[in-house]
């Protein structure tokens, strides 16, 4: 299982980086800077990317979720509008992954925005994989933290990441973390 699952997020990532330089060949050939396509503020489709390996990882990102629905937006949030297990009984786990791959997939590009949680010693691979997804297709990213155990050379995130971001909301207090993002909701569309 672990060698597919790493064999699915190399390919993911070669995709990813294909793209990417064909955009920036691309580019250069016509004299701009490479970057993502543009982004316009429309459409109030989100797709949520956090880890949801633990109850109280599932209940932070739920109750996210609530607040950004809260402000009119329409969130797909995988633990809740994913694949439910009684759909994949008496499939193997290949066909499992791939069932639960194609889904996160077809969500990602359809949504219009992507808030992506970037809590833990590393962010989610997982996520970080759909925030790249996202970002390469011109989708508005946005990221949330409350956890500086990543800290490395004084950064608390890799640039790759944080340079696919319109927005970090970052607090280590979560509670004034969600406060700000409510203020900001209240004032912005994402």
């Amino acid at each position: 299982m672990k060698k597919v699952a790493k064999l699915c997020i190399l390919v993911v990532c070669l995709i990813m980086v294909f793209d990417l330089v064909s955009c920036s060949k691309k580019a250069i050939d016509e004299g701009k800077t490479a970057s993502a396509p543009a982004k316009e503020k429309v459409g109030n489709r989100v797709y949520f990317a956090a880890p949801l390996f633990n109850q109280s990882e599932r209940d932070f990102n739920l109750k996210l979720t609530n607040l950004i629905e809260s402000y009119g937006y329409e969130v797909f949030l995988p633990q809740r509008d994913g694949y439910l297990a009684p759909e994949m009984e008496g499939k193997t786990q290949e066909e499992v992954m791939d069932m639960i791959f194609q889904k996160d997939l077809e969500e990602v590009l359809k949504a219009d925005i992507t808030f992506v949680l970037l809590d833990g010693r590393v962010p989610d691979e997982g996520a970080c994989v759909e925030l790249g997804i996202a970002y390469a297709n011109g989708k508005r990213c946005y990221g949330f933290k409350s956890d500086a155990r990543s800290v490395e050379f004084g950064l608390d995130l890799n640039p790759m990441i944080t340079g696919c971001l319109e927005k970090l909301f970052y607090d280590l207090d979560g509670e004034k973390l969600i406060e700000s993002l409510k203020q900001y909701l209240s004032e912005n569309k994402l």
